[in-house]
């Protein structure tokens, strides 16, 4: 979901989503033929948005823009106050911790794609949410610090390691953690948070900033992706980075795109969905988002047989909506006590 690369933050990014924020003010965004919500990091020049709209462009003949939040929450609650007056064809980069909610919300629509063939694992039947990518929520850890990482969860928290996580309030992965903890501590998942917080370093309001931190050696641990090793190995060439594979299991996320309920371009809309799904994106996406592709065939790098390969664990998508609000109080009164 996340480029590491994504933590050189500096002054021109920061004027790239001002011009952004006002040109969504401005209206100039209503001039593109179909116009995308995501997360900030999918659209850096790093990651696969400008490959993706240079290639989609060259296949419709539009214009398509994309306008960045910082997050999948920020975008589900960007799109919830903006309602029926949202500029927003496409929403892409909420993740199957979300879909429920957005689904009860009304601002997406079924679509009518040419549903190909996804990955066994994902296990994938929605006619109005589409996958594009999918990784398991880990925490990684720099090999040249840690020799032996924890092997579970019950080792990590009974260690003396340093964590940095998200907040799972703003954050995808952070909502991701707390899917994880309760799914591998039931009702036992207060006490595992306690402990936790004993380890925190901070929390984070999304990933971009723990990771960055974690990069300059404030943490032992970070709550990331499975997939995050690929990056350093790929492009860095460095091996020390590594994703930690806990015996409980782990969660999965599968990023997801679906068509606004309230776009005046349905059938465009329908064909950037299709394209996400083709075998000419899902090429681009694993090595510039650093995740999994979500169809078979694609040719990846060795680094990615060499990520850790996680058994599933987790509650459904419907299970996890229910209880979202509740656990999150509950992790509020756990950390604040």
């Amino acid at each position: 979901m996340r480029s590491p690369q994504s933590y050189h933050f500096n002054l021109r990014n920061l004027m790239k989503k001002i011009f952004a924020a006002f040109l969504m003010i401005s209206g100039s965004a209503v001039d593109a033929d179909l116009t995308v919500y995501t997360y900030d990091s999918f659209v850096s020049e790093w990651g696969p948005g400008p490959a993706l709209e240079k290639e989609f462009e060259s296949q419709c003949k539009c214009d398509i823009e994309f306008i960045a939040a910082e997050d999948g929450v920020a975008i589900l609650n960007r799109i919830r106050i903006e309602g029926d007056r949202t500029k927003a064809d496409i929403i892409l980069g909420l993740d199957n911790g979300l879909i429920e909610e957005t689904r009860a919300s009304g601002l997406v629509q079924k679509n009518a794609i040419t549903t190909p063939i996804f990955r066994e694992e994902l296990n994938w039947n929605d006619d109005t949410f589409v996958p594009y990518d999918y990784g398991y929520f880990a925490f990684v850890y720099n090999t040249d610090k840690i020799e032996k990482p924890a092997t579970s969860f019950k080792e990590l928290l009974a260690s003396d390691a340093s964590i940095i996580y998200q907040d799972p309030r703003t954050s995808t992965p952070g909502q991701g953690l707390m899917h994880w903890i309760n799914a591998a501590y039931g009702d036992k998942s207060e006490q595992a948070w306690k402990s936790l917080a004993d380890q925190t370093v901070t929390v984070t309001k999304g990933w971009w900033e723990a990771y960055s931190m974690f990069l300059e050696g404030d943490a032992d641990y970070v709550l990331s992706y499975s997939t995050s090793p690929a990056y350093h190995k790929v492009v860095e060439e460095k091996s020390n980075i590594e994703a930690a594979e806990f015996s409980e299991g782990h969660v999965a996320q599968i990023e997801v795109a679906a068509i606004s309920s309230f776009t005046d371009s349905p059938e465009l809309a329908n064909q950037f969905l299709n394209f996400l799904v083709s075998e000419t994106a899902q090429s681009i996406i694993p090595t510039t988002n650093w995740m999994e592709p979500v169809i078979e065939g694609v040719e990846l790098p060795k680094a990615f047989s060499e990520n850790i390969q996680p058994k599933r664990i987790g509650f459904s998508d419907e299970e996890f909506s229910k209880n979202r609000k509740t656990w999150i109080r509950n992790w509020l009164g756990a950390v604040t006590e």
